[in-house]
């Protein structure tokens, strides 16, 4: 394979999790690697696509319960690498959107090793399809912000809130379900109207998706109704309470679904 000669390296984007939205490319490296090193949202039905002649490696982080350290994982990529095996590692969502992907590509690259991306689908373009809402909206949400409230034990979340609370914005917080309740409370605080809407995408693409919709001054009641282990992203801002969302099976208005 041309562009996957053995002793190199390929950061690869597994989506959100519906094996369906996986990149053609990305099917491809998955089935030509010797070795694919997978992350703990990386699931089965993905894992599945694996050749039965290449190893599988779990080095999933998950907030709390880390089973390898990021320097452990670039070592162990590296290793791979150095043994001539073709090395796939397969990262939820897109390997550059909080997905440490600059940490291995150096790692990579310091020891002459061959290394690219493929992108993947986002959590947040899967929870506005699954959502029929759109990311941006002429007129109303002319941007569209990426954040993460994913912090170390005890660390504060700072962040720019009077930049996030713009009115003419699109905001997704990637794990965000702990510290709704802050983020809902810091939003406001910066000049967001408590009735700005909200859309919670839990396990999203997945059979057990829920989305749960409602208003930001809502959010922390809506999110306790999530579970710790399930992934969910925020969506906050007027273009999510443009159009319509399927809740439970049943296609409801996006002021009609789960309010508090």
């Amino acid at each position: 394979m041309d562009d996957f000669p053995a002793g190199s390296v390929w950061l690869v984007g597994a989506g959100p999790g519906d094996p369906d939205l996986l990149t053609r490319k990305a099917e491809r490296l998955i089935a030509a690697a010797d070795i694919v090193f997978y992350d703990a949202l990386v699931g089965p039905d993905i894992l599945a696509l694996v050749p039965d002649t290449a190893e599988r490696a779990s080095v999933g982080k998950r907030s709390g319960r880390h089973s390898k350290d990021q320097g452990t994982i670039d070592s162990l990529i590296v290793a791979a690498a150095r043994a001539g095996r073709r090395v796939v590692r397969l990262k939820g969502g897109d390997p550059s959107i909080f997905g440490r992907s600059t940490e291995e590509i150096d790692a990579c690259r310091a020891a002459g090793i061959p290394v690219r991306i493929c992108p993947g689908i986002t959590a947040a373009s899967a929870a506005a399809a699954s959502g029929m809402i759109s990311l941006t909206l002429r007129g109303l949400s002319r941007r569209l912000t990426l954040v993460t409230a994913h912090l170390r034990e005890g660390e504060p979340l700072s962040l720019d809130w009077q930049a996030l609370a713009a009115p003419d914005a699109t905001l997704a917080v990637y794990m965000g379900r702990a510290a709704a309740p802050e983020i809902a409370r810091q939003l406001m605080a910066a000049g967001m109207a408590p009735e700005t809407p909200v859309m919670i995408a839990v396990n999203v693409s997945l059979p057990s998706e829920r989305l749960i919709t409602g208003r930001l001054d809502a959010l922390g009641f809506l999110t306790r109704t999530i579970g710790d282990r399930d992934p969910a992203l925020l969506l906050i801002g007027e273009a999510v309470g443009a159009g319509r969302v399927a809740d439970g099976g049943i296609t409801l208005p996006r002021r009609a679904a789960v309010e508090a």
